[in-house]
């Protein structure tokens, strides 16, 4: 994994070692590094102290190359910061990004709550047809009976 460190003199022998800050996630990610204590090594006696280096470092902590920052440094502000690409620019579309999320949170909430509403309403709508449908067969039954009853009291009628 490539790091962006800082070299370090550590006390009055010399030893020098990489504070590191940052690490590349990918491609143009990285994340800061929280405070660790700094890799000691014989590499970065080379460089002075207070340089920022790039050091490629195994998960094992070893030291695969270091080489000065400089220039990435350069391109980082020539790729970024001369396009506009400021902090404050990047914040303000961290905030209205975190607006539109907040938005859509929102609405995505309100379309679940519309969409159990009309659950709701559906299974009334179901239940009041199917009220319907016990009450129609109840009148037509009783519609049988009263035709019935008429014809039974019209045949008494007609045998008087």
């Amino acid at each position: 994994m490539i790091y962006l460190a800082q070299v370090q003199k550590k006390g009055f022998l010399g030893k020098t070692g990489l504070r590191l800050l940052a690490c590349q996630k990918s491609g143009d990610i990285w994340a800061l590094v929280s405070e660790t204590e700094p890799i000691l090594t014989t590499e970065s006696n080379a460089f002075g102290e207070g340089i920022l280096v790039l050091a490629e470092i195994t998960t094992g902590g070893q030291i695969r190359s270091i080489n000065e920052a400089t220039e990435w440094a350069i391109n980082l502000i020539q790729q970024y910061l001369t396009k506009g690409l400021t902090p404050d620019f990047l914040q303000d579309q961290a905030d209205e990004i975190e607006q539109w999320r907040q938005s859509l949170t929102l609405q995505s909430q309100e379309l679940s709550r519309r969409a159990l509403e009309l659950e709701a309403r559906r299974d009334q709508l179901q239940a009041l047809e199917e009220k319907l449908k016990k009450e129609q067969r109840r009148l037509e039954i009783l519609a049988q009976r009263l035709e019935g009853s008429a014809e039974d009291s019209s045949e008494e009628k007609g045998e008087d």
